[in-house]
């Protein structure tokens, strides 16, 4: 029976990884800080991915692993990836939908250079786009009122559901035909962060206002909310770049999958509760 490693297991996508394995009858190993958010019967390694002897004996006899590596920084990435593909030859790794193939590693971020340490394994890079997931900043503005604050209004992002990057996840990991392969990840239309705010409003059935802030409120935000200053100002950076060129949408999904992708109203609807108080 096929043994997959799964890190991030109790994230965003890791769980939906976690859960589609299991729908198919893999074995699981999960490495976790926090067993008990685990769903029952998992087996796990407890311990921090940032610990190359933890990674080493939570990848131990594992036939394939997904991989999450949680910083904004590679600092300290290479002995934990090599502790890893020498246990695992298989790897999915969850990258980013920036990381461009004509650019050295470096220039590509820490996504660009994870994918640089895994090259020698058989990998397959997952680079999504903007995740529907991370609209849940907002949540604490709509609980407490009426007003989103946000940096950029008109950017546009194509948001994919993070259970789509998860099925997408899955294949890769329990089929050897997606080695080698990179996919990016889109959800099935390009919405503004206005078009967006609609969408949630209507799935609240609550008005909500906007308030644009500047790239320095919004850095701060950020900052407040005890983000990475690199992930502040290039999340900044990145969203006034995506007025005037938005991410664009892939057919990946669907031609993986073989359905359409869900859209940012499912997510929404989904997520509901989350913005309430």
């Amino acid at each position: 029976m096929t043994t997959i490693l799964v890190t991030g297991a109790t994230g965003r996508v890791g769980r939906h990884v976690v859960q589609g394995l299991l729908e198919a009858g893999t074995t699981v190993r999960a490495l976790v800080r926090d067993p008990a958010a685990l769903p029952s019967g998992i087996e796990f390694v407890q311990g921090d991915i940032y610990d190359e002897p933890t990674v080493e004996r939570a990848a131990a006899g594992m036939d394939a692993a997904f991989l999450l590596w949680p910083s904004f920084s590679a600092a300290g990435a290479q002995p934990v990836v090599a502790a890893l593909t020498e246990q695992v030859p298989r790897v999915v790794y969850l990258s980013s939908m920036g990381v461009r193939d004509d650019l050295p590693p470096a220039a590509n971020g820490v996504w660009g250079e994870i994918e640089d340490l895994l090259i020698g394994s058989d990998w397959t890079f997952l680079r999504p786009g903007g995740f529907a997931a991370n609209t849940l900043n907002w949540a604490d503005d709509v609980r407490r009122g009426d007003v989103v604050r946000v940096s950029s209004p008109e950017a546009g992002r194509s948001l994919i559901h993070e259970r789509d990057i998860a099925a997408v996840a899955v294949l890769a990991l329990l089929d050897d035909k997606h080695i080698g392969q990179k996919y990016t990840l889109t959800g099935p239309e390009t919405l503004t962060q206005t078009e967006q705010i609609a969408i949630l409003s209507k799935a609240l059935g609550k008005p909500i206002q906007i308030e644009e802030l500047t790239p320095t409120q919004a850095r701060q935000q950020m900052l407040d909310q005890g983000a990475d200053p690199l992930l502040a100002e290039s999340s900044v950076t990145y969203w006034a770049s995506l007025v005037d060129n938005p991410e664009p949408v892939t057919t990946t999904i669907p031609a993986l999958l073989h359905r359409r992708a869900l859209t940012y109203s499912e997510w929404a609807e989904e997520h509901a509760d989350k913005f309430r108080n």
